[in-house]
């Protein structure tokens, strides 16, 4: 965090005393600056009145800062009705303007220009005895300099006899400066066109109101939990670099699909850490490996216990294989890096070898554009292969403890490059097969009535260099727009030569299946 940055955690009223305690003790209790109330319903009865307590309708913003001097933008709020018609009770009559009347004199007697009488119309205003003139002085004016300019620009009330004031017109104030309980921001409504089907989904305008006190174009800001990418989308709009990671698959998708429906959104990237929070888990529930006999200890209870997940028993003297299941031998990937080409084929090799005709590969990453390719050579060496990819829910103890986790069959994607003209490319999606589609619920497989209804979003990479995905063309469904074009547009080539076309496919779940194609462009 910058040194004038600060942090607000948003949490419910459950915890906000307990969380604040921790917030305490990692910046410290003389970083924390308010507490703010967020007002997100109106009311709220039935129960409540039964269970003999108050209705809960708020929940608790928390917000730190770093260091001495923090950024800060002050937000104003309209006044109340009710406010408007009691302090700025007089009408201009040249005008028409709202208007409420402030004195022009301060207490305490002053030597001097602000000390003296000054002239009003024809008349010369005596101040009353401990008072000086204060009337929002220029540098280098005098006070009656100020008091003339103000006459001329209508801002003095005086009637004969009496103290002139100052005119404050209604517009010209900005407002209420803005407190700790924000009771004028309702949550996402059902039917507005800001709603994603995010069940934390908070508001555009209270985020707004967030960033626009504590940061100013340029700023980065980070959300660490960005769920439906509420905080990256308002971070864009108000023209905020930003960082967003979430663990959720289907908050990545959703973040990604908003971004790319704000107009003129900056090109950005979609990183996958996911190999990292897995070999900090390995270490942590398998142990560091600082010698060989600790890491060969280390990978064979890894390897035991993705077996156990799987219902597999394991096996022994084998290079490849570390399993078997019924009829099916069983090759897991590891932690750190995509399942290979050659390590299947390996497998595969080592199956035949055995005469074992079934392999089941279990990985957590899968090396670009290997499914048909691998599954046909596995056939012709009389093997049937599977290859399933390891769910992240290994990695949750309560998940894993109730054995409550299932391995899928990676989705199958066919696309076809075509070539309309020199130095061109275009991708035609032909086929997108998902697997074990009897495990999704009915309500979901009633509405699927072709292949390309199970795809969300697809893009392609037109010169794939085996590290970050590059979106050259991108096409996907929003609510209002269902339908989905499964022909790219043709991309130029500068020069001709060889290329490595990747085409990513997100699916209806946020599961992504990518193919690679290499082309000749001529």
């Amino acid at each position: 965090m910058a040194d004038t940055g600060g942090i607000y955690v948003h949490v419910g009223w459950q915890v906000s005393f307990h969380v604040k305690c921790l917030l305490d003790e990692v910046f410290g209790r003389q970083a924390f600056q308010n507490e703010i109330v967020w007002k997100r319903q109106t009311a709220k009865g039935g129960a409540f009145g039964k269970l003999s307590q108050y209705g809960r309708i708020h929940e608790s913003i928390l917000y730190y800062t770093k260091g001495e001097s923090w950024t800060w933008n002050q937000v104003y709020t309209p006044y109340s009705d009710k406010h408007e018609e009691s302090s700025y009770k007089y009408i201009d009559e040249l005008t028409g303007r709202r208007y409420a009347r402030r004195d022009l004199t301060a207490a305490g007697s002053r030597k001097g220009d602000s000390g003296k009488p000054i002239t009003i119309g024809r008349d010369r205003i005596e101040l009353p005895a401990g008072r000086h003139w204060a009337v929002g002085i220029e540098p280098g004016e005098t006070v009656q300099e100020a008091a003339n300019r103000h006459v001329k620009s209508g801002k003095i009330w005086y009637e004969r006899g009496k103290m002139p004031r100052l005119k404050l017109f209604l517009e010209d104030m900005p407002g209420v400066p803005l407190q700790s309980v924000w009771s004028d921001i309702p949550p996402v409504q059902a039917q507005s066109d800001e709603r994603l089907g995010y069940d934390t989904q908070k508001p555009e305008a209270l985020i707004a109101r967030i960033l626009e006190v504590s940061s100013n174009a340029g700023d980065l800001v980070a959300d660490f939990f960005c769920g439906s990418g509420t905080t990256l989308a308002v971070a864009e709009k108000l023209g905020r670099r930003w960082i967003g990671c979430d663990l959720g698959r289907w908050g990545i998708h959703v973040t990604r699909k908003r971004l790319l429906g704000i107009e003129n959104c900056k090109p950005f990237e979609v990183l996958n850490l996911g190999k990292y929070e897995r070999q900090y888990w390995q270490g942590v529930t398998f142990g560091e490996a600082k010698d060989k006999p600790l890491a060969e200890q280390a990978l064979y209870e890894y390897l035991a216990f993705i077996l156990k997940l799987y219902g597999a028993q394991p096996v022994a003297g084998m290079a490849h294989l570390h399993g078997k299941q019924g009829k099916a031998m069983i090759h897991i990937g590891a932690v750190d890096a995509p399942v290979t080409i050659a390590e299947i084929d390996a497998s595969v090799d080592e199956c035949a070898k055995l005469k074992q005709g079934e392999l089941h590969v279990l990985g957590w990453e899968w090396e670009m554009g290997l499914y048909d390719l691998m599954v046909e050579a596995a056939k012709k060496k009389g093997v049937k292969l599977l290859l399933l990819q390891i769910p992240r829910e290994v990695m949750e103890q309560q998940a894993a403890a109730k054995g409550d986790v299932r391995f899928f069959e990676l989705a199958y994607l066919e696309a076809e490059i075509k070539q309309p003209k020199k130095l061109s490319a275009q991708v035609a999606l032909m086929d997108f097969v998902i697997p074990n589609t009897e495990l999704i619920p009915e309500d979901v497989r009633s509405k699927v009535k072709k292949w390309s209804d199970y795809i969300d979003y697809w893009a392609v990479d037109w010169d794939f260099q085996s590290d970050t995905f590059m979106q050259g063309w991108v096409a996907y469904r929003t609510r209002k727009e269902r339908k989905l074009p499964l022909v790219s547009d043709p991309h130029a080539y500068e020069r001709p030569g060889k290329y490595r076309i990747l085409v990513k496919v997100i699916d209806i779940f946020g599961n992504d299946t990518s193919q690679a194609f290499d082309v000749e462009v001529k």
